[in-house]
């Protein structure tokens, strides 16, 4: 299972991204979808996650400010991140996971994309 992100971008301090993902091949089924960051110099760290049945954990940094959602029938997770600050700055990946076709477990990763802030 392949995941494709987009949305990624350079913006001011107060500003808005809206990040995709969007899952492709033979799945089955899909569980969690997430988001995490990694910014530089500093270990990846789950951003928001939202599982099948729509339970949401964020991130104690982007509370508020942060809102995952997901569309099923389109296999794809979304991050509207609203007043951006610097600290926001980094790589973010979507990551997904569920079972593909045969009922294989599949845990896919995206290619990340760059979030920055800077006035």
């Amino acid at each position: 299972v392949q995941l494709a992100e987009s949305g990624g971008g350079l913006v001011q301090p107060g500003e808005f991204l809206r990040l995709s993902c969007a899952a492709s091949g033979s799945i089955v089924g899909i569980y969690d979808m997430g988001w995490y960051r990694q910014a530089p110099g500093k270990q990846r760290e789950e951003v928001a996650r939202i599982t099948r049945g729509g339970r949401i954990n964020y991130a104690d940094s982007v509370q508020g400010r942060f809102t995952i959602s997901r569309d099923n029938a389109k296999n794809t997770v979304y991050l509207q991140m609203m007043n951006l600050k610097p600290e926001d700055t980094a790589v973010y990946y979507c990551n997904m996971d569920g079972l593909e076709r045969g009922l294989k477990a599949f845990d896919s990763w995206g290619q990340g994309t760059q979030v920055t802030v800077s006035s």
